[in-house]
């Protein structure tokens, strides 16, 4: 078995989607793996990591749509605001959504379906820099 891991550094523009479906594939290519599975790791409570639609926009403003109104900045309820309303918000998102993902690598390429796409999901109102480690195993 080889491994090879890579670290993303990416800049969002605050709360929503960042497709990064290229840039993971592209170091899926860098490995030289034919075969395996590729891990990706979000280093961050407050951002995500999603596998969803890529082919209509609108079901990216879906699910914004459905964090607003499940999880809303600022509720009375929340404790913890140490960084603002969208604190807590941002990290009952994540636990929801999770911070890492496994995805099959067949035939050098990512196995992934024909509307698929890997999202990083900022769930703070600002953008931030975000950090995700990517390690591909196989052969």
């Amino acid at each position: 078995m080889n491994l090879y891991q890579a670290s993303l550094t990416l800049a969002t523009r605050g709360r929503g989607p960042l497709d990064i479906s290229r840039r993971v594939a592209a170091l899926v290519r860098d490995s030289g793996l034919e075969t395996g599975l590729c891990q990706i790791f979000c280093q961050h409570t407050s951002a995500s990591l999603l596998i969803t639609e890529n082919a209509d926009p609108r079901v990216l403003e879906d699910l914004e749509g459905y964090f607003i109104r499940q999880m809303p900045d600022g509720d009375p309820r929340y404790t913890h605001d140490d960084e603002g309303p969208d604190d807590m918000s941002a990290h009952i998102r994540t636990v929801l959504t999770g911070a890492s993902l496994l995805v099959p690598i067949r035939h050098g390429r990512l196995a992934l379906g024909t509307w698929q796409g890997i999202f990083l999901w900022e769930h703070r109102s600002r953008g931030h820099t975000r950090t995700l480690v990517v390690t591909c195993m196989g052969d």
